[in-house]
């Protein structure tokens, strides 16, 4: 009886041992873990709780990490989202001042009577109109832009020949490649590109297309515009020859008010937001635009969806 009461204590020892010891190593596993969270909560969200842990434990330091990664990602999107805001504001704000400067200025000289004759009057009346238009355009571009990228923009979509729309955008723009010195030439498929699409939206995005063609490939004399069908896309492209497109610029140029005229032409005008308008076009029909340069070209080229013959109901 003594014996079995002896064995007895053992037993409960062994047991209060193994007990104290497994709480000790999960007590001093959530001060580890305390400790991280606090560094974390200090901002210092690049940290990750490093314990090793079984069970609950192991799942708590799990979850803990993950919402730590979703706060970072968090954190560094709405930094980038920030940074782009500052920039918008920094952007629009240079490109209203500037025209703004010289309507006020000009106007000035015309409230002031500060021109010599009606011949300079005349002058000075035209600079400031001239300005006003190119303030209107950038206003109404970013307003149009804001539209698409928060999806407020409603389209009006019809069975379109694509290739009889190009055919009329390039027959618009004679006069713009004659008064530039340039020629344009067609290569169209025989193929009928019919897509699903908003005409007056797809307009503007080739016109963009040409006038930044017109506007850079003045040197190359040519402007190309193709259509070629891959599958079931109808495939376009805007071909000029002039100066190639740097690799840096390459990226960013269908980002608002990014210029590459810096390093071709700094005597370029527009609003800044041409092409990033036509690649929202471009993506609000579901299609794609890319662009590839090198010394010889530089491509602008457009993907849309084409709708087969079963599913044509018109034409235009």
């Amino acid at each position: 009886m003594y014996l079995m009461e002896i064995i007895y204590i053992i037993q409960t020892m062994v047991l209060v041992f193994f007990y104290l010891l497994i709480t000790y190593r999960k007590t001093k596993s959530l001060v580890a873990i305390i400790d991280e969270t606090e560094i974390m909560a200090d901002g210092d969200l690049d940290r990750l709780i490093k314990v090793r842990a079984k069970g609950d434990v192991k799942n708590l330091v799990e979850n803990i990490n993950n919402i730590s990664k979703q706060l970072r990602d968090i954190t560094i999107e709405e930094r980038r989202a920030q940074q782009t805001k500052n920039d918008l504001i920094t952007n629009v704000s240079h490109d209203l001042r500037t025209p703004l400067t010289s309507i006020i200025g000009y106007l000035e000289i015309i409230d002031t009577d500060k021109y010599k004759d009606e011949v300079e009057l005349r002058y000075y009346a035209n600079i400031a109109y001239e300005k006003a238009k190119g303030l209107s355009l950038l206003i109404n571009d970013l307003f149009e832009l804001t539209k698409m990228q928060n999806n407020t923009i409603n389209l009006n979509k019809t069975d379109i020949n694509l290739v009889e729309l190009l055919g009329q955008v390039v027959a618009y723009f004679e006069y713009q490649f004659k008064s530039a010195n340039m020629q344009s030439r067609i290569n169209f498929s025989e193929d009928k590109l019919i897509v699903h699409a908003d005409a007056g939206k797809l307009v503007r995005a080739f016109e963009n297309l040409l006038s930044n063609a017109i506007k850079y490939g003045q040197e190359g004399f040519y402007v190309d515009i193709v259509t070629k069908i891959e599958g079931k896309i109808a495939v376009v492209q805007v071909v000029n020859y002039g100066q190639s497109i740097s690799s840096i610029d390459l990226p960013y140029i269908f980002d608002r008010f990014y210029r590459v005229e810096k390093s071709r032409n700094s005597n370029i005008g527009g609003s800044g937001l041409g092409l990033a308008i036509t690649k929202n076009i471009i993506e609000l029909h579901q299609g794609t635009i890319s662009a590839y340069s090198d010394d010889e070209k530089t491509i602008f080229e457009v993907k849309l969806p084409i709708i087969t013959s079963k599913e044509i109901s018109g034409i235009i």
